[in-house]
């Protein structure tokens, strides 16, 4: 079955169904696991931005989450480029804790999308392009075990793009 069949309405009209991602195609049954992400690397919100951008550059990551000292729950993230940023403005300075810039998550009313090993790619490319709710774009996704007890990674949009780069046709 070619990808115009699988959008095609049984009458044949293809005008209200959403298009297929150019790259679903090479995806091919691929989960998130298949990116092979690196693991994930976490802040506590009293560790100092220099120690977290440290971090950051040695590994070469974009994003860290950032969980509880008590009980390790995911509290939010640093945009790593967004701190430089911050960095840049005086907004933050180096000795300050990085509860000071992360970003936090939205708890109440706010619906996630969990994304394990097992999310088709096909799905984390729905969530970056368009979010949960069809909303907001999302840069990355923090990848947790089914129950969301364990932050496994952090998955990016250049992630996926550069799976389909090296992916064969």
């Amino acid at each position: 079955m070619n990808p115009e069949e699988v959008n095609r309405k049984p009458n044949g009209d293809m005008s209200a169904l959403p298009s297929r991602s150019l790259w679903a195609n090479k995806y091919r049954g691929a989960t998130v696991e298949d990116l092979d992400p690196p693991p994930a690397l976490s802040s506590r919100p009293t560790d100092s931005i220099s120690t977290a951008l440290l971090n950051a550059y040695e590994r070469d990551y974009t994003h860290l989450t950032v969980v509880s000292e008590d009980t390790r729950a995911l509290l939010g993230y640093l945009n790593i480029p967004r701190l430089k940023q911050l960095l840049k403005e005086g907004s933050v300075g180096d000795s300050d804790p990085v509860e000071r810039a992360m970003q936090k998550f939205r708890r109440k009313g706010s619906i996630y999308k969990i994304i394990t090993m097992d999310t088709p790619l096909e799905e984390l490319e729905e969530f970056f392009n368009g979010g949960v709710d069809g909303t907001a774009a999302q840069d990355f996704a923090v990848v947790t075990d089914g129950a969301r007890r364990f932050v496994l990674g952090v998955a990016t949009k250049g992630d996926l793009e550069e799976f389909v780069k090296r992916r064969p046709a």
